[in-house]
């Protein structure tokens, strides 16, 4: 696999156009998420320039712009909030930190080839997930959106210091925070096509905000200091690392799935085919160096990617476009940047929250499965009130084991101990004629199909009826899958039988089921006559015992 990516220059006015767009949609976002992780805006824009690059040179998904999104936002505040009050001293240090750790746990994930596993979870879950990050990020809002800085205590904070927040709410900065969202919400289409609403919002209400007020009335960014970032070197405690640890994989392990499930809207959108694994370790260089040199942490942006990509973009050059191009924006327009109201990027990111929730599936809910629906506002009311890992693992535990019981439920019809012709089995004409000749002295237990753990119950329900024939032979050979549960139900059921003095046969045909059951000792405990690889000869050995 190819680490570095060569830049293609065949579709280069599309890309330098998709480039563009890209970064005049990343700049007031970056500027937002920056402000709302607590880490300040400078952040942010070290976020969006340093994930942007390495992701567009070292990624598989040639389309892709990564930059902070509203998700990773979500967690580095918490991060951030944690570690300032763990060590107020190197707080933030400790919170780069973990990016870095997020950025060597998805280049882990991308080296072992985990790509394509990273998505695979109940949409359920997901959706829970991601409207639960929705929530914390329209929660965080709230003070800038009255005009007032954030009270201690992420969620459960603000919404205890609600009924203070709302009495001393300012006016004026209630009036943009909403003209914001007005912008956003109500610019025509043929405007968004040629200019994001964003931008417009950035732009129009901060002149609305120079024009009509004072500048001292109005909470602004203030000084932001642009300039080439300084390193900011590893920083734990022995107290802490684990915290760190765990906190680095939660980002990461975020981190990889937002960006997977943006490559594959990318490829929907481009009709190609993006390369998870090369992706993963994209994503995890860039996060290293973002949190090595103080931006917050990133992944694939939806709406900078769809962007991309309708303004022309085709291939990593455009990734590439977009970062020089918010470079220089950014330390060209730094003094004019200052003078943005905090209430604006309030209502740019708040936009960002709503949009994150998983309005498709909450109007739905009602008319989908109740398991499903509980599930999805389970797991974001944790993700909410608790913590995202803590979640996404109940939520994922809770439906894999509805699953497994559905599909159990479903395969148990599989389990068939039959003594007499049953035209649900699959017999040839001798197997039939062998059965009938025995006048049910042969019990024959069939299996088909993919056998879990959850069928274990099923099986060892057939021995009661061991007692009643002389032989037992045991079907395997249209078992697709066997796990190590059922290899030792059928080792109790061989057992149970050769207990009760019966003649036991077992037929395998594929060599992974032999090769097991052989490591387990079930063939051993059968003897060498005791297995064969065909039910015709098992059915004609155990008439010879009658």
């Amino acid at each position: 696999m190819k680490v570095l990516n060569n830049l293609n220059f065949d579709n280069k006015r599309g890309d330098i156009f998709g480039g563009v767009t890209a970064a005049i949609v990343s700049l007031p976002l970056a500027l937002a998420f920056g402000i709302a992780s607590g880490a300040g805006p400078e952040a942010g824009i070290y976020g969006a320039l340093l994930i942007g690059l390495f992701a567009a040179l070292f990624g598989g998904t040639p389309t892709l712009i990564s930059e902070p999104t509203g998700p990773m936002t979500v967690i580095m505040a918490a991060v951030i909030t944690n570690m300032l009050a763990a060590d107020p001293e190197n707080g933030i240090a400790m919170a780069f930190t973990v990016v870095m750790i997020a950025g060597l746990f998805q280049i882990i994930f991308g080296a072992l080839k985990l790509g394509k596993y990273i998505t695979l979870m109940p949409y359920s879950v997901i959706s829970g997930f991601m409207s639960g990050i929705g929530f914390i990020l329209l929660i965080m809002q709230i003070a800038p959106f009255l005009g007032q800085k954030a009270p201690s205590g992420g969620v459960t904070g603000t919404l205890e210091a609600l009924p203070e927040l709302l009495s001393n709410a300012v006016t004026i900065e209630i009036f943009l925070a909403i003209g914001t969202l007005a912008l956003l919400f109500f610019t025509p289409k043929k405007v968004k096509d040629k200019v994001p609403p964003q931008l417009i919002a950035l732009i129009g209400i901060t002149l609305v905000s120079v024009l009509v007020f004072d500048m001292g009335e109005v909470r602004r960014i203030g000084q932001i200091e642009v300039g080439l970032p300084s390193i900011v070197w590893p920083t734990f405690t022995t107290e802490q690392i684990t915290t760190m640890v765990l906190d680095g994989m939660v980002l990461g392990m975020l981190g990889c799935i937002d960006s997977m499930l943006t490559s594959v809207i990318a490829d929907n959108l481009t009709r190609t085919e993006h390369k998870s694994d090369k992706e993963l370790i994209g994503q995890g260089i860039g996060n290293l160096m973002s949190g090595l040199l103080g931006g917050l942490p990133g992944a694939g942006a939806t709406m900078g990617t769809v962007v991309n990509i309708q303004a022309g973009g085709r291939t990593a050059l455009s990734g590439v476009v977009r970062v020089i191009v918010l470079g220089v924006a950014v330390f060209g327009a730094a003094e004019l940047l200052e003078i943005i109201p905090l209430a604006v990027l309030a209502g740019i990111a708040a936009m960002v929250g709503l949009n994150i929730l998983d309005w498709s599936f909450i109007k739905r809910s009602h008319k989908v499965s109740w398991y499903s629906t509980l599930i999805m506002y389970a797991v974001m009311l944790l993700t909410v009130f608790v913590d995202l890992i803590v979640a996404v693992g109940v939520g994922v535990f809770v439906a894999n084991i509805i699953i497994i019981e559905k599909l159990s439920r479903s395969q148990e019809q599989n389990i068939k101990a039959i003594s007499d012709i049953d035209d649900e089995v699959p017999l040839r004409s001798r197997e039939r004629e062998i059965l009938n000749g025995a006048q049910g002295k042969i019990l024959l237990v069939y299996l088909s199909g993919p056998m879990i753990f959850g069928l274990a119950k099923a099986l060892s329900r057939q021995h009661e009826k061991i007692a009643k024939h002389q032989t037992v032979v045991i079907d395997l050979s249209d078992v697709s899958l066997i796990d190590d549960t059922i290899s030792l139900a059928v080792e109790n059921t061989i057992k149970e039988a050769s207990e009760q003095q019966k003649h036991v046969f077992l037929v395998v045909k594929t060599e992974e089921a032999r090769s097991k059951l052989e490591r387990m000792g079930v063939v051993e405990l059968l003897g060498a006559q005791g297995l064969v690889d065909n039910r015709t000869q098992a059915l004609e050995l155990a008439a010879k015992t009658i």
